[in-house]
Protein backbone atom coordinates (compact mmCIF):
# COMPACT_ATOMS: atom_id res chain seq x y z
CA UNK A 1 0.00 0.00 0.00
CA UNK A 2 1.31 3.37 -0.99
CA UNK A 3 1.26 6.39 1.15
CA UNK A 4 -1.68 8.77 0.56
CA UNK A 5 -2.65 12.42 1.34
CA UNK A 6 0.58 12.46 3.80
CA UNK A 7 -0.67 10.06 6.06
CA UNK A 8 2.45 8.82 7.32
CA UNK A 9 0.60 6.98 11.06
CA UNK A 10 -3.04 5.69 10.62
CA UNK A 11 -4.65 2.88 13.14
CA UNK A 12 -7.41 1.24 11.36
CA UNK A 13 -9.69 -0.10 13.52
CA UNK A 14 -6.75 -1.15 15.91
CA UNK A 15 -7.79 -4.09 18.08
CA UNK A 16 -5.81 -5.73 21.03
CA UNK A 17 -7.18 -8.87 22.69
CA UNK A 18 -5.49 -10.73 25.29
CA UNK A 19 -6.25 -14.42 26.14
CA UNK A 20 -7.52 -13.90 29.95
CA UNK A 21 -10.02 -11.52 27.96
CA UNK A 22 -8.85 -8.40 28.81
CA UNK A 23 -9.60 -5.83 25.52
CA UNK A 24 -6.57 -3.10 26.02
CA UNK A 25 -7.38 -2.03 22.52
CA UNK A 26 -11.00 -1.92 21.09
CA UNK A 27 -11.00 -0.75 16.74
CA UNK A 28 -9.39 2.41 17.09
CA UNK A 29 -9.00 4.60 14.58
CA UNK A 30 -7.04 8.32 13.78
CA UNK A 31 -4.36 9.29 10.93
CA UNK A 32 -1.35 11.57 11.69
CA UNK A 33 -0.68 13.24 8.52
CA UNK A 34 2.95 15.23 7.69
CA UNK A 35 2.80 18.18 9.47
CA UNK A 36 0.77 17.54 12.31
CA UNK A 37 1.02 16.68 15.71
CA UNK A 38 -1.53 14.09 17.55
CA UNK A 39 -2.06 13.56 20.88
CA UNK A 40 -3.88 10.89 23.03
CA UNK A 41 -4.70 11.84 26.52
CA UNK A 42 -5.63 9.16 28.94
CA UNK A 43 -4.39 7.43 32.48
CA UNK A 44 -3.30 4.47 33.19
CA UNK A 45 -4.40 1.44 31.13
CA UNK A 46 -6.12 3.84 28.84
CA UNK A 47 -4.30 2.32 25.56
CA UNK A 48 -1.70 4.69 24.63
CA UNK A 49 0.92 2.20 25.42
CA UNK A 50 -0.53 -0.50 23.68
CA UNK A 51 -0.98 1.70 20.65
CA UNK A 52 2.14 2.62 20.24
CA UNK A 53 3.44 -0.72 20.88
CA UNK A 54 0.83 -2.16 18.11
CA UNK A 55 2.65 0.98 15.41
CA UNK A 56 6.46 -0.42 16.61
CA UNK A 57 5.57 -4.22 16.32
CA UNK A 58 6.41 -4.79 19.96
CA UNK A 59 3.10 -6.71 19.94
CA UNK A 60 0.60 -8.35 17.16
CA UNK A 61 -2.95 -6.51 16.82
CA UNK A 62 -5.91 -9.39 17.29
CA UNK A 63 -8.03 -7.24 14.85
CA UNK A 64 -6.83 -4.45 12.55
CA UNK A 65 -4.05 -3.00 11.21
CA UNK A 66 -1.55 -0.12 12.12
CA UNK A 67 0.18 1.52 9.44
CA UNK A 68 3.47 3.54 9.07
CA UNK A 69 4.02 5.77 5.49
CA UNK A 70 1.19 2.97 4.46
CA UNK A 71 3.11 -0.39 5.66
CA UNK A 72 1.37 -2.66 7.58
CA UNK A 73 3.54 -2.69 11.16
CA UNK A 74 2.73 -6.52 11.78
CA UNK A 75 3.06 -7.36 7.78
CA UNK A 76 5.96 -5.52 7.19
CA UNK A 77 7.87 -5.02 10.45
CA UNK A 78 11.14 -3.81 9.12
CA UNK A 79 10.12 -1.76 6.40
CA UNK A 80 8.14 0.21 8.20
CA UNK A 81 10.52 0.78 11.04
CA UNK A 82 12.30 2.70 8.72
CA UNK A 83 10.20 5.58 8.09
CA UNK A 84 9.44 5.52 12.43
CA UNK A 85 11.68 7.17 15.11
CA UNK A 86 10.55 6.64 18.45
CA UNK A 87 11.54 8.25 21.79
CA UNK A 88 10.23 6.91 25.17
CA UNK A 89 9.15 8.58 28.59
CA UNK A 90 12.73 7.24 29.65
CA UNK A 91 15.06 7.50 26.79
CA UNK A 92 17.03 4.17 26.80
CA UNK A 93 20.58 5.48 25.43
CA UNK A 94 24.08 4.64 26.81
CA UNK A 95 25.09 6.46 29.71
CA UNK A 96 28.84 6.07 29.69
CA UNK A 97 29.03 7.14 25.93
CA UNK A 98 29.01 11.19 25.13
CA UNK A 99 25.94 13.20 23.44
CA UNK A 100 27.49 12.93 19.97
CA UNK A 101 28.81 8.98 20.23
CA UNK A 102 25.24 8.55 20.97
CA UNK A 103 24.19 9.51 17.87
CA UNK A 104 26.70 8.00 15.74
CA UNK A 105 26.03 4.60 17.73
CA UNK A 106 22.20 4.42 16.72
CA UNK A 107 22.72 6.65 13.76
CA UNK A 108 24.91 3.78 12.49
CA UNK A 109 22.70 0.95 13.93
CA UNK A 110 19.68 2.24 11.94
CA UNK A 111 21.96 2.24 8.43
CA UNK A 112 22.92 5.77 8.34
CA UNK A 113 26.93 5.13 7.68
CA UNK A 114 27.50 8.29 6.21
CA UNK A 115 27.10 10.66 8.20
CA UNK A 116 30.03 13.23 9.66
CA UNK A 117 30.36 14.63 13.29
CA UNK A 118 29.33 18.01 12.08
CA UNK A 119 25.82 16.39 11.24
CA UNK A 120 25.65 15.25 14.65
CA UNK A 121 26.63 18.30 16.07
CA UNK A 122 23.63 20.33 14.03
CA UNK A 123 21.08 17.62 15.19
CA UNK A 124 22.42 18.60 18.98
CA UNK A 125 22.39 22.40 18.20
CA UNK A 126 18.97 22.02 16.58
CA UNK A 127 17.66 20.31 19.52
CA UNK A 128 18.64 23.33 21.78
CA UNK A 129 21.46 21.07 23.51
CA UNK A 130 24.50 23.62 24.39
CA UNK A 131 27.55 23.03 22.88
CA UNK A 132 29.65 21.83 25.91
CA UNK A 133 27.25 19.07 26.53
CA UNK A 134 28.03 17.62 23.41
CA UNK A 135 31.21 15.48 24.80
CA UNK A 136 29.82 14.54 27.96
CA UNK A 137 28.98 11.25 29.00
CA UNK A 138 24.78 10.83 29.24
CA UNK A 139 25.22 9.78 33.16
CA UNK A 140 25.59 13.55 34.00
CA UNK A 141 22.40 14.61 31.77
CA UNK A 142 19.19 15.70 33.19
CA UNK A 143 15.85 14.14 31.96
CA UNK A 144 15.23 17.56 29.80
CA UNK A 145 18.73 17.12 28.30
CA UNK A 146 18.70 12.98 27.52
CA UNK A 147 14.65 13.75 26.00
CA UNK A 148 16.41 16.04 23.48
CA UNK A 149 19.11 13.74 22.88
CA UNK A 150 16.63 11.09 21.82
CA UNK A 151 14.97 13.76 19.66
CA UNK A 152 18.33 14.53 17.88
CA UNK A 153 18.83 10.97 17.28
CA UNK A 154 15.47 10.76 15.78
CA UNK A 155 16.35 13.85 13.51
CA UNK A 156 19.25 12.01 12.28
CA UNK A 157 17.43 8.90 11.51
CA UNK A 158 15.18 11.16 9.27
CA UNK A 159 12.10 9.40 9.62
CA UNK A 160 8.71 10.79 8.75
CA UNK A 161 7.11 10.26 11.34
CA UNK A 162 8.25 10.26 15.41
CA UNK A 163 6.38 8.70 18.01
CA UNK A 164 6.48 9.63 22.16
CA UNK A 165 5.47 8.12 25.18
CA UNK A 166 4.67 10.68 27.68
CA UNK A 167 7.48 13.08 26.57
CA UNK A 168 7.27 16.05 29.21
CA UNK A 169 7.11 13.62 31.79
CA UNK A 170 9.17 14.81 34.68
CA UNK A 171 10.05 17.73 33.16
CA UNK A 172 10.68 21.02 34.83
CA UNK A 173 8.41 23.81 33.38
CA UNK A 174 11.51 25.41 31.34
CA UNK A 175 12.14 22.06 29.67
CA UNK A 176 8.92 21.18 29.07
CA UNK A 177 8.21 24.65 27.28
CA UNK A 178 11.78 24.03 25.07
CA UNK A 179 10.46 20.59 24.72
CA UNK A 180 7.03 21.88 22.90
CA UNK A 181 8.46 24.43 21.04
CA UNK A 182 10.91 21.89 19.57
CA UNK A 183 8.39 19.53 18.90
CA UNK A 184 6.41 22.94 17.35
CA UNK A 185 9.68 22.85 14.68
CA UNK A 186 9.30 19.73 14.23
CA UNK A 187 5.77 19.71 12.23
CA UNK A 188 6.62 22.77 10.84
CA UNK A 189 9.45 20.58 8.77
CA UNK A 190 6.67 18.33 8.10
CA UNK A 191 7.19 15.19 10.08
CA UNK A 192 4.05 13.18 11.78
CA UNK A 193 4.40 13.03 15.30
CA UNK A 194 2.30 10.88 17.54
CA UNK A 195 2.39 11.45 20.76
CA UNK A 196 1.08 9.77 24.26
CA UNK A 197 0.29 11.97 27.60
CA UNK A 198 -0.80 12.68 30.41
CA UNK A 199 0.02 15.83 30.16
CA UNK A 200 -3.33 18.12 28.90
CA UNK A 201 -1.49 21.77 28.96
CA UNK A 202 1.04 20.67 26.42
CA UNK A 203 -1.37 18.58 24.59
CA UNK A 204 -3.97 21.68 24.48
CA UNK A 205 -0.87 23.86 23.07
CA UNK A 206 1.09 22.29 20.72
CA UNK A 207 -1.34 19.38 18.95
CA UNK A 208 -3.32 19.19 16.03
CA UNK A 209 -6.31 16.87 17.17
CA UNK A 210 -6.70 15.56 20.00
CA UNK A 211 -7.64 12.32 21.10
CA UNK A 212 -8.96 11.32 24.51
CA UNK A 213 -8.64 7.60 25.54
CA UNK A 214 -10.31 5.15 28.11
CA UNK A 215 -10.07 1.40 28.75
CA UNK A 216 -8.96 1.10 25.19
CA UNK A 217 -11.83 3.10 23.81
CA UNK A 218 -10.95 6.24 21.73
CA UNK A 219 -13.86 8.45 23.22
CA UNK A 220 -13.41 11.84 21.30
CA UNK A 221 -11.02 13.11 18.62
CA UNK A 222 -11.10 16.48 18.11
CA UNK A 223 -8.45 19.31 16.06
CA UNK A 224 -6.87 21.62 18.50
CA UNK A 225 -8.01 24.35 16.89
CA UNK A 226 -11.84 23.69 17.99
CA UNK A 227 -10.48 23.24 21.62
CA UNK A 228 -8.87 26.76 21.95
CA UNK A 229 -11.44 28.44 24.04
CA UNK A 230 -12.65 25.71 26.19
CA UNK A 231 -11.35 24.23 28.88
CA UNK A 232 -10.05 20.68 27.81
CA UNK A 233 -9.33 19.11 31.67
CA UNK A 234 -13.10 19.74 32.50
CA UNK A 235 -13.68 17.96 29.31
CA UNK A 236 -11.43 15.63 29.35
CA UNK A 237 -13.21 14.87 33.58
CA UNK A 238 -16.60 15.08 31.86
CA UNK A 239 -15.77 12.27 29.09
CA UNK A 240 -14.14 10.00 31.61
CA UNK A 241 -17.45 10.48 33.52
CA UNK A 242 -19.58 9.61 31.27
CA UNK A 243 -17.73 6.50 30.28
CA UNK A 244 -17.47 5.20 33.47
CA UNK A 245 -21.82 5.54 33.90
CA UNK A 246 -22.27 4.25 30.88
CA UNK A 247 -20.25 1.21 31.82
Amino acid sequence: MEQTNNILLEAVNLTKKYEDGVTALDAVSFTVRAGEIYSMLGGNGAGKTTTINLFLNLIEPSAGEARINGIVTHKEPLKAKKHVAFVSENVMLYNNFTALQNLDYFARLGGRTGLTKEDYYEALVKVGLQDEAHSRKLKTFSKGMRQKCGIAIAIVKNAGAIILDEPTSGLDPQAGYEFSKLLEGLKEEGKAILMSTHDIFRAKEIATTIGIMNKGKLLMQRPGSELIGENLEALYLQYMAGYQQAG
